[in-house]
């Protein structure tokens, strides 16, 4: 079986799994795990370290009191905006209370009137995580390119952030996928050790 039919067939298995995985979490999950990223992860006291998370779709774990957080604490935000479907992401200002548009695939981003923030932590939504680091997504590739685009530029710190149920033994993987150095969950902090 190629890599490629590997993720559709674990893509299907993990997003059903998710949503079971969001309803044992309970309501808390959110809080949880915006705890454990202050607690550990790297450049989350720096003030100077632009942030970008993102808009949760269907059950995805909520970012948004991390997000709200970090802004408290005076750093820049900003979320994902599709511009084309082969493209790298970019990234626009976020603040609380903003009026978002919608975007593709039911996504929600600031206006185009927003300036563009170039990040240094990205917090990557997925499916399924693995102790390497790799994720799986939703299979569009846009997290993929984002991160090559952005890792050639200059260092980024990329976490996966889950309910922790969504860890697997092995994530499916290609030479195209860019695996996290962090992932972060409602219950645990892994770094990922690059050999």
């Amino acid at each position: 079986m190629s890599v490629d039919s590997k993720k559709i067939e674990m893509r299907q298995f993990a997003k059903g799994n998710r949503t079971g995985f969001a309803q044992a979490a309970g309501a808390g999950a959110a809080e949880r795990l915006a705890d454990n990223y202050f607690q550990s992860a790297p450049g989350s006291t720096d003030s100077s370290m632009a942030v970008a998370g993102y808009w949760p779709l269907a059950d995805e774990i909520d970012v948004r009191p991390l997000m709200i957080r970090v802004f408290e604490a005076s750093r820049p935000v900003a979320l994902p905006v599709v511009i084309a479907p082969a493209a790298p992401l970019i990234f626009r200002r976020w603040q609380p209370d903003m009026v978002l548009d919608a975007g593709v695939f039911g996504t929600r981003h600031p206006r185009p009137q927003e300036p563009e923030i170039p990040p240094q932590t990205l917090l990557v939504p997925l499916l399924a995580f693995d102790d390497q680091g790799f994720r799986l997504g939703w299979g569009g590739g846009f997290y993929d390119r984002t991160l090559a685009d952005l890792r050639a530029a200059r260092p980024v710190i990329a976490i996966g952030v889950a309910y922790h149920g969504q860890r697997v033994g092995h994530v499916p993987h290609t030479p195209e996928d860019e695996p996290m150095d962090w992932i972060i969950t409602d219950e645990a902090i892994l770094e990922i050790s690059k050999q």
